[in-house]
């Protein structure tokens, strides 16, 4: 039992709140976030507004007095919340979402109200412990030898930087130096290029194949000839499932390129790469222990809230020798190599305790039933695919790959070529306004497409099945319209 901690002293200044406050309006948030979890898949998948409604209700000056945190909190809760994307909903299939468990939520409030600086072994002995021990268990699953690993982040974007400022310090900082990647790359890789010195012209995007995979006849072809040119090439970005379609490219082939022309071979897993804890999903990513980093974002398959991402090295130190400097001011946390100070591997001094979030939802729930859903997700896409394949009104426009399948309503033939991407278009709003469904459209093959991302360990069967038979309903029905008109000015019969 924790002992009643002591009533404020009142003299210490309004900042404080008395030990019943903090429980009273503690328990408040709990409630409402159980009642919201409770009820999901009731509310709708989508709801936003436009500033000229936002502005109103919430923009102002800060008040010079305090204000009744019940108040607020009402506020908080019925006019700001709800206009989000509710994205671990089941039927939230847009871009790729994020659904955290009840433990990984818990462990948010423990490191929100622990306030842990995670910057230092010193300042932070049981959370460096804890970060340490899961980035273990993640060069394990990963195929990483001894020696590897790498910190918590805030996502891939970050991840995917830190990597490359490694790849370029590794590589000595050229002032010529080029990195490749392909088409269906993260747009963080650019980002990330760019804030690490690389020229925006000397970032070159390989050409893809059927399948939208890197191909490495091409990517060969272009090193050397930059190389010829006197260009330095000195880092490879692959990808362990794209954000478009899910695809992966050929990791181990490009690991070989990687290492016979002297690359950095980082590899962006962070949608895909905790898919090896599936048997039958992890032969499609053989080649991603050949790597030299990996991004991965645990806040995707490992089901935690947004903000937790991973960096990955095969070798620890080469991120140290990037990212370590040691002020005269942090002499004091040098407690020797077996201590991890986890500043020393990447752009953040402060950081937060991210890897309590997994280490208790892995803990709470184990490694199984993680395997599950990520294999149940992917279960799920392909059901989807069979189905869309099925469907006579449906086009596949890329098959399922991991959790993601794009599509588009083609209905017959009457229906002009011409008109089906503004046609899909419409109909992605339709299911969007209607708040049953959220989902995101990209452009495959140069067509407008329809998306699914299944990630959600809420979504169901069904409610796939449902989202597709509204998509095909509104089709119909909005495909009328798109027909050119028969003889008499009608539109043609259906």
């Amino acid at each position: 039992m924790i002992d009643e901690p002591p009533r404020p002293d009142p003299a210490a200044g309004p900042l404080l709140e008395t030990p019943e406050e903090m429980r009273r309006s503690g328990y408040a948030i709990v409630d409402a976030i159980v009642d919201r979890w409770a009820r999901l898949g009731d509310d709708p998948a989508w709801q936003g507004a436009t500033r000229d409604i936002t502005e109103p209700m919430l923009h102002g000056p800060p008040p010079e007095e305090g204000r009744d945190l019940a108040g607020l909190l009402d506020t908080v809760l019925g006019d700001v919340m709800p206009l989000a994307g509710r994205i671990d909903h089941p039927r939230f299939l847009a871009f790729i979402p994020s659904s955290p468990t009840w433990a990984s939520v818990l462990a948010s409030f423990l490191i929100n109200g622990y306030n842990i600086f995670q910057g230092t072994w010193l300042e932070s002995s049981g959370p460096s412990q804890i970060e340490f021990t899961v980035t273990e268990w993640f060069r394990e699953w990963m195929g990483y030898p001894e020696g590897g690993g790498g910190l918590f982040t805030s996502g891939g974007s970050a991840a995917n930087l830190i990597a490359i400022v490694a790849a370029r310090e590794a590589a000595g900082n050229p002032a010529r130096g080029t990195v490749y990647a392909s088409g269906q790359t993260h747009a963080s890789v650019s980002r990330a290029a760019r804030i690490a010195g690389v020229d925006p012209s000397l970032v070159r995007f390989v050409p893809t194949d059927d399948a939208f995979r890197i191909r490495p006849s091409r990517l060969l072809a272009a090193i050397r000839r930059d190389r010829a040119a006197g260009l330095e090439p000195f880092c490879l970005v692959a990808t362990a499932g794209t954000t478009n379609t899910g695809s992966i490219d050929p990791l181990a082939e490009l690991a070989g390129i990687a290492r016979d022309e002297g690359l950095w071979y980082h590899i962006d897993a962070a949608y895909g790469g905790f898919a090896v804890l599936d048997p039958e999903t992890r032969p499609l990513l053989q080649g991603m222990e050949l790597s030299d980093s990996l991004s991965l974002d645990p806040h995707k398959w490992l089901f935690q809230p947004y903000e937790t991402g991973c960096l990955l090295a095969r070798d620890a130190s080469r991120l140290e020798a990037a990212f370590r400097i040691m002020p005269s001011y942090l002499q004091d946390a040098e407690w020797g190599p077996e201590h991890v100070n986890f500043c020393d591997r990447g752009l953040q001094l402060t950081r937060t305790f991210r890897a309590l979030r997994v280490w208790l939802s892995m803990q709470r729930y184990g490694v199984a039933a993680h395997r599950e859903a990520v294999a149940r997700g992917i279960a799920l896409a392909k059901g989807a695919e069979a189905r869309i394949r099925s469907e006579a009104e449906l086009e596949l426009l890329s098959p399922q790959c991991l959790g993601i399948v794009c599509f588009r309503y083609r209905g017959d033939e009457s229906i002009p070529a011409a008109a089906l991407d503004d046609l899909n278009a419409r109909i992605q709003d339709e299911i969007v306004q209607s708040g049953y469904a959220m989902m995101s459209s990209t452009r495959v093959r140069d067509c407008f497409s329809l998306r699914f991302c299944v990630l959600n360990y809420r979504t169901t069967e069904e409610d796939l099945a449902r989202v597709l038979d509204r998509i095909v309903a509104a089709g119909r029905r909005l495909g009328a319209e798109a027909r050119p008109p028969g003889p008499a000015g009608e539109s043609a019969p259906a």
